[in-house]
C-alpha cells in the first residue's frame, strides 16, 4: 500500500518478469507520490512501455502507463549479467510522473476498458474495434479518424476518448 508510505517515493526494482504487468499498473496508481521509479524488466516489455504511436510494440501497456508516467529505456543488460543466464535480455527503465495536468483523465476504468476492447481486436479499424461502445461521430468529435487502427491514435486521444460524457453501454 504505497498510500501508506511517507511521500515522495522513490521505489526501484528487479521486477518478476511473469507478474511484471500488474505490478507496474498497481505502481501508477501511487504515480502522483513518487520522483521516479527505476525497475529492471524483460526488454520485450519495455520496449512496449516506451514504444510510439504507430509502432507494432504499441500498445496497451503503452497507454495504460503513459497516461501516468513519462517512461525511458536506461540501458540493456545481457542474459550473461545473471546465473544462470535467462534466455531474454533485460533492460532498465526509468518512470517519472507527467506533471499534474498533463492528461486530465477523469475514469481510468473506462480507458482501460476502451483500450483493452480496441488492442483485441487490433488489427480492426478503431471505428470497428470499438463499435458497442463509442459511435463514429464520437471518434470524429475528438479528432479522431474513424479508419486509423488503435496503434495509431496517441494517449491524449485515447484520454479523450474515455472522457466523453455518453459511452454506450454493453
Amino acid at each position: 500500500d504505497f498510500a501508506a508510505l511517507p511521500a515522495p517515493l522513490r521505489i526501484v526494482g528487479n521486477l518478476p518478469y511473469n507478474i511484471s504487468t500488474p505490478l507496474l499498473f498497481h505502481v501508477a496508481a501511487a504515480a502522483a507520490r513518487c520522483v521516479d521509479l527505476h525497475f529492471m524488466l524483460q526488454k520485450e516489455v519495455v520496449d512496449r512501455i516506451t514504444a510510439s504511436p504507430g509502432s507494432k510494440a504499441y500498445g496497451r501497456l503503452t497507454i495504460m502507463l503513459g497516461c501516468f508516467l513519462k517512461s525511458e529505456q536506461l540501458f540493456d543488460v545481457g542474459p550473461e549479467a545473471f546465473r544462470p543466464p535467462p534466455k531474454v535480455v533485460s533492460s532498465v527503465l526509468r518512470m517519472r510522473p507527467h506533471p499534474a495536468g498533463t492528461f486530465d483523465l477523469k475514469d481510468p476504468p473506462q480507458l482501460s476498458r476502451l483500450v483493452s476492447q480496441a488492442f483485441s481486436k487490433r488489427r480492426k479499424t478503431v471505428r470497428n474495434a470499438l463499435k458497442g461502445l463509442l459511435a463514429e461521430d464520437q471518434l470524429k468529435y475528438c479528432g479522431i479518424d474513424p479508419g486509423a487502427r488503435p496503434e495509431q491514435i496517441a494517449i491524449s486521444e485515447w484520454v479523450a476518448l474515455s472522457n466523453l460524457p455518453r459511452i454506450v453501454s454493453d
